[in-house]
């Protein structure tokens, strides 16, 4: 009976052994058919061997890069009027290539739109392939890149196949820098998409009816090889709306909208200084949020300030338990910014001082210009500083020098980021 017993459990471990190889084989088999799928889809890239990748050629590929569909045009477009009118010859050439072509005269066939994020770059790109009619390719510069090398590099050339069959038309590259970085910053594989880039803008003629276009917020860091003559040589900046632009922003897209007669859309937008077109479009969207959870028919102007408040100074935390002794601190600290800022020649307005906490701060004092800054004097500066400083003065005057609290801490790194500033970059 012992040996009996012996011979079953060895029995039972050959099977378990031999259900446990045939298991993992069959999730091997499986996992390298679909990985040798993977590879088919991309062209035949990344590994040798691989029967079914050959047979994807470079039109089957080209099916899946298509125009997207655009329905924006110049008038969807406020906020940078200068850009769109040094653009406007690009759409005129669109329309009419041979307008220009009977002169002789040529287009730079790269354009680089460069400025913050949230100006509206890829917006003005699409509303030049609105106005012109013509189909808009877009890809960002992140998306060419996989885990198999060489894959950027035929999605390059793909993309360029297929926009010259569409020609006259649009290449967009958003954020450009990911794959057009200095060499120091390259990669083996980002080095061989860029350079595929490079190929195919010098491939193509100035007046084939190409026009490729990028954007990045990072111009510094592009490879010279990508922006000299004959590439991207075209460079427009996209700035940051001006008081004129921020109200013709704001009334696109509160065109749509039930809006009360309380509502200033001039005051609003000489109130938002710094704002750019995706923070207004934020501003409107939470002010219309928060009309629907109050029930209301149309947006007021306490919503929209509300709105405006929550992007400036946080999110309110009412629910937040502060003792009265931290509250009572907090409150002279506040108005030691204010009475400072009241008081100092060249200081900006104060837009609201509050001691209900918002994002990570118990008490906030806001100041906004009033018109917008294009420069600003060594007065503006030591006004700043004042009031930076004013708060922790308030403590020490109101409950002494032993009791001033790390409260000031964000003021004085801000003062002392200030300082710095003034001395070692403006000389002043």
């Amino acid at each position: 009976p012992k040996a009996t017993g012996r011979s079953t459990r060895f029995a039972q471990e050959i099977f378990s052994t031999i259900l446990f190889t045939v298991a993992v084989g069959f999730m091997w088999v499986m996992g390298a058919a679909a990985l040798q799928k993977y590879i088919g889809s991309l062209g035949g890239i990344g590994t040798s061997g691989v029967g079914s990748s050959s047979s994807y050629s470079a039109k089957e590929l080209n099916k899946d890069i298509t125009p997207e569909k655009n329905v924006k045009t110049f008038k969807d477009v406020k906020g940078c009027d200068d850009a769109k009118k040094e653009l406007e010859e690009v759409v005129e050439y669109l329309r009419n290539p041979m307008k220009f072509t009977r002169l002789g005269g040529k287009l730079p066939k790269g354009i680089l739109l460069t400025g913050a994020p949230g100006t509206g770059k890829t917006l003005l790109a699409k509303a030049i392939a609105g106005e012109a009619g013509v189909p808009f390719f877009y890809r960002a510069g992140s998306e060419f890149e996989e885990m198999f090398v060489g894959v950027g590099a035929r999605r390059v050339r793909s993309l360029f196949q297929a926009a010259k069959k569409k020609a006259p038309c649009i290449v967009f590259i958003d954020e450009i820098d990911a794959v057009g970085s200095t060499r120091k910053q390259w990669e083996g594989h980002t080095k061989k998409t860029l350079h595929q880039l490079l190929v195919e803008m010098d491939g193509f003629e100035q007046n084939e009816g190409i026009i490729v276009m990028a954007a990045t917020n990072l111009p510094d860091i592009l490879d010279p090889a990508l922006t000299r003559p004959g590439r991207f040589d075209r460079h427009i900046v996209v700035p940051s709306p001006d008081v004129r632009g921020r109200q013709d922003i704001l009334e696109l897209y509160l065109q749509d909208k039930p809006v009360g007669s309380d509502v200033n859309v001039n005051a609003i937008a000489r109130s938002t200084p710094g704002f750019n077109g995706a923070d207004l479009a934020n501003l409107v969207n939470i002010a219309a949020i928060k009309a629907a959870v109050e029930g209301a028919d149309k947006l007021t102007a306490s919503q929209l300030e509300f709105a405006k408040d929550r992007i400036i100074m946080g999110t309110e935390r009412k629910s937040m338990f502060i003792s009265d002794e931290s509250r009572k601190l907090t409150a002279y600290h506040e108005s030691g910014h204010a009475i400072v800022a009241l008081n100092t020649k060249g200081a900006h307005p104060i837009h609201k001082a509050t001691i209900l906490p918002r994002g990570s701060a118990l008490g906030m004092v806001t100041q906004l210009p009033s018109q917008d800054e294009t420069s600003i004097s060594k007065k503006q500066l030591l006004a700043r500083l004042d009031v930076c400083m004013g708060g922790r003065v308030a403590e020490e005057l109101i409950f002494g020098e032993e009791n001033v609290t790390t409260g000031a801490r964000n003021d004085l790194h801000t003062a002392t980021e200030l300082a710095q500033y003034m001395v070692i970059l403006s000389s002043t």
